[in-house]
């Protein structure tokens, strides 16, 4: 078997990817380890905490224990199934903040500043602003990926965008647009009560076409002949086979892509020793790099039984799903995360570090325990910790897991900045929009107050957000760590290229699948030799006093 263009990985870039060269006429194979996302759990908007937690979609990665959190193993959701991370997620959407990506720019991203990947989040969005008239100038209305948002009804979510309000913060009607700080709505990749996944955007329609093919098996190295990619060797059907190719794109996740790299002999020369593997690239930048988001979860009681909790039951639960199975409306067809906000930690930060995800029920977010009786919550954590970790081979068995450590929490900022979060979500729910409500704090409790108090509390319950990235570094070709270059080709391997997550130089703002999808549509038109779309002049908001004042 035979392709021009083989891609591995049926994630959020990977379909980006096959749809824009199918699209093209390029003869394209995409390879998934995983299998089908058909099924209520992945298409259930509301039943989002399921997947994420099953076998048959998840790898089921945990990381190794992490130092600085007490020794605790924290688990990894990554999508093994079309679509990838996508089938799995919490389908909320967030571009990242436009400082974000200039930073990537000025850091040896050329080319991927805010106004060079702008034209590329509109041309990859269908915006459903529910008939506000989005700005064209930021937005876009007639891509593959539909991006909606939730009703809004419940009193508490409108209790949380007021609180915001009157604390002092700015009110922003989408963060995706000119204006990322403040509170207001979320949006989701949620389209007629569906999960819009990349496999539902791209990869379906990309197989519709002829010229593009998608098989199931598990890749375990690309094959490098003379310095170049000719293909790659794979597990399928209890054989092992390898397949040609005119180039190889991994676009395999974070974990994956420089796991991948690493047992085809690309990576730090010294640890391929270790596992017996042959150097063919000795990139020291493969695998390290490794961030992430961490969160905590700031719950309240709530004294009316205005929260979801009404409907965690058996019985509940059963009317939300049969009102989704048959009519796609209701309860289920929302992810539930409909209130949002971005905010600065302190004065003299340009633009936000803080992201709050409300929720009006109190629950984890993989949905294993619910407080009792009703309540609700903010998700809250930093958004650019200065801790990196990495990821490594466990084996020179290319079957097992790599080994994952964040090393999260490892800088003394990491520590401040948390408490912070804290601090200001207790202010936020203490406003008067959520006095008809507000109840005692479950969690962490009003005895916590010393930062010693908020440490331990943090220690033992912060939980990744599950935003890995950067472990195959994009930067300037001359840069010792960076993996690719700004056209997303390998250093020192020709025909291979890597477009996903793992080629952020740092962490966006926000939930990562919207810049993940970006990078499949923009690195689709660097593979492709094609000119990159007009940079845009929109000039995004950023408060006029952010040097002398918090919010």
């Amino acid at each position: 078997m035979h392709a021009d263009y083989v891609i591995v990985g049926s994630g959020s870039a990977g379909c980006a990817i096959a749809y824009r060269l199918a699209e093209a006429g390029k003869d394209v194979l995409v390879i998934e380890a995983g299998g089908s996302d058909m099924g209520p759990f992945i298409q259930m908007p509301a039943a989002l905490s399921y997947p994420m937690n099953m076998k048959r979609y998840d790898w089921g990665m945990r990381t190794d224990p992490e130092p600085h959190l007490g020794g605790r193993q924290l688990v990894t959701p990554r999508g093994r199934v079309i679509g990838g991370s996508s089938s799995i997620n919490g389908m909320i959407y967030v571009r990242g903040h436009a400082k974000d990506y200039d930073h990537w720019a000025e850091n040896g991203a050329q080319g991927w500043g805010y106004a060079d990947v702008l034209p590329y989040f509109k041309r990859m969005e269908n915006w459903h602003d529910g008939g506000r008239g989005g700005d064209p100038s930021w937005r876009g209305d007639d891509g593959p990926l539909h991006v909606s948002r939730g009703p809004g009804r419940n009193p508490l979510v409108q209790a949380f965008v007021a609180a915001g309000a009157q604390a002092g913060y700015q009110l922003t009607d989408d963060y995706n647009g000119e204006q990322q700080e403040g509170f207001g709505p979320f949006d989701s990749t949620i389209h007629l009560g569906r999960r819009w996944s990349a496999a539902n955007a791209y990869l379906r329609p990309a197989l519709k076409h002829a010229n593009c093919r998608l098989i199931h098996g598990h890749v375990r190295r690309v094959i490098i002949e003379d310095g170049r990619a000719t293909g790659v060797e794979i597990d399928r059907k209890g054989r092992r086979e390898v397949i040609g190719a005119g180039e190889v794109i991994l676009s395999a996740s974070s974990i994956n892509s420089p796991k991948i790299l690493m047992h085809s002999g690309v990576g730090p020369a010294a640890h391929l020793a270790e596992h017996g593997i042959d150097v063919i690239a000795d990139r020291p930048g493969v695998g390290q790099n490794l961030q992430d988001h961490l969160e905590l979860y700031i719950q309240q009681a709530a004294t009316k039984p205005v929260s979801l909790f009404r409907y965690w039951n058996l019985w509940g639960k059963g009317l939300i799903g049969a009102q989704w199975l048959f009519n796609k409306t209701g309860l289920g067809a929302s992810n539930q995360f409909e209130a949002a906000a971005f905010i600065r930690s302190k004065a003299g930060i340009p633009y936000p570090d803080i992201q709050f995800h409300f929720l009006p029920i109190a629950v984890r977010y993989d949905g294993q325990t619910a407080a009792e009786g009703h309540g609700y919550q903010a998700h809250v954590g930093p958004m650019r910790s200065v801790s990196r970790g990495a990821v490594t081979l466990r084996s020179p068995d290319p079957a097992e897991n790599p080994r994952i450590r964040f090393n999260y929490m490892s800088d003394p900022t990491d520590w401040a900045d948390f408490r912070t979060c804290i601090r200001l979500t207790r202010e936020i729910f203490a406003q008067d929009a959520f006095a008809p409500y507000r109840g005692k704090e479950i969690q962490p409790g009003e005895a916590v107050q010393s930062d010693a108090e908020l440490d331990a509390f943090i220690r033992e319950h912060a939980e990744s957000a599950y935003h890995p990235c950067g472990t195959c570094k994009m930067g300037a070709v001359d840069d010792p760590m960076a993996v690719v270059g700004p056209d997303c080709r390998v250093i020192g391997v020709d025909g291979l290229r890597v477009a996903d997550s793992s080629i952020f130089p740092r962490i966006t703002n926000g939930n990562l699948n919207a810049p993940s999808i970006m990078v499949g549509e923009k690195a689709s038109d660097h593979i492709l030799g094609r000119a990159p779309l007009a940079a845009a002049n929109a000039e995004p908001w950023v408060h006029p006093a952010w040097a002398t004042a918090q919010r």
